[in-house]
């Protein structure tokens, strides 16, 4: 069965093809530090059997957090904390990839600075966004790199930069958020320059043997918004400096979403043709049909599994159990294999 088959993307080999994508926990404290929920959560699904892990979105700034409990990669000290939990996954050979992110006007932390492309709140309960200065601009593109670097000391497998679900680079990729008349707005060139920057900075840094994946939004589900055709020219201004999509879509406004096993899928299908870059499917995806159909018809060359891994750490290790897959299961667990 193609689900239990190996993959390589660049240099990195994954056992199968589940990965569990980022979903936040919310279980950190001001500090931003891991804790023993972080390192049973994920070492949990390493040991179930999942190919890559990609840990929750980690703020590269303080103020860039979604909620006072987010996850932080800001500092050095946060360093020896998210060191331990990658340890603790591969032990189980399990790859890990962390989500650098910025929530930017969706930060809803009190007495932070709340900055965006535009000032421009999320909702009503969000406070209106600070506009970004050019200087706002280049500390946000030097965080991630800063992030990139203890995220290598941590030794991630890869990294995926967080560009979706109506966060920081979200607000400027789509022209409903992004309102700028400088080189940062406009012109979809000018709306793309901050990721393109920031990809770029990365880069000055992390391994080229080391995949840096892009999660994105396709869709925004809503009039002038960012649609499927439009995220197909942003990736293709940048494509040359990503390995893997991650294709998702909504979260930059609220907006009606027809929501059905699958929904996504189809974005990740047009994302890899019209890209030619691999890509990861999620949405509702939560047995072994739906995952083998779409690789098996080239839709996507992995599947994220959220919440149905949050419901069956061991999917991996029960769907070839049933399906009568030898993998290598953990020694502890073979009494259970039948």
């Amino acid at each position: 069965m193609l689900t239990f088959q190996p993959i390589k993307i660049s240099n990195l080999s994954l056992k199968n093809r589940i990965v569990m994508p980022p979903m936040c926990m919310y279980s950190s404290d001001d500090s931003g530090f891991v804790n023993e929920f972080h390192k049973v959560h994920y070492i949990s699904r390493a040991i179930g059997g999942v190919g890559l892990i990609i840990q929750e979105a980690t703020s590269v700034e303080k103020r860039g957090r979604i909620s006072e409990n987010d996850l932080g990669i800001w500092e050095d000290d946060q360093v020896e904390g998210l060191k331990e939990l990658v340890s603790g996954i591969k032990k189980h050979d399990s790859k890990v990839a962390i989500q650098l992110a910025h929530a930017g006007r969706k930060c809803g932390v009190k007495n932070e600075d709340i900055i965006s492309c535009s000032p421009i709140n999320f909702n009503d309960d969000y406070k209106v966004a600070r506009e970004m200065t050019i200087d706002d601009i280049k500390t946000v593109v030097e965080s991630f790199k800063l992030a990139a670097i203890r995220a290598l000391e941590a030794d991630y497998d890869a990294l995926e930069i967080h560009a979706a679900h109506g966060y920081l680079i979200h607000q400027f990729l789509s022209p409903i958020t992004n309102h700028r008349s400088d080189e940062y707005g406009g012109s979809l060139t000018n709306r793309v320059k901050l990721l393109k920057e920031i990809l770029i900075s990365v880069h000055q840094v992390w391994p080229n043997d080391r995949p840096i994946i892009l999660r994105v939004s396709a869709s925004d589900y809503v009039k002038d918004g960012i649609d499927v055709y439009m995220m197909k020219d942003i990736i293709n201004q940048i494509k040359d400096l990503i390995d893997i999509v991650h294709v998702s879509s909504g979260g930059l406004v609220l907006a009606h979403i027809n929501i059905f096993p699958g929904y996504q899928v189809k974005f990740a299908e047009y994302l890899k043709i019209e890209t030619g870059l691999p890509t990861i499917a999620v949405g509702l995806i939560t047995n072994i049909e739906q995952v083998e159909e779409i690789l098996g018809n080239n839709r996507a060359d992995l599947v994220a599994l959220g919440r149905e891994l949050l419901r069956n750490p061991n999917w991996v290790l029960n769907n070839a159990n049933s399906s009568d897959v030898k993998i290598q299961y953990p020694p502890q667990y073979l009494r259970a294999y039948k």
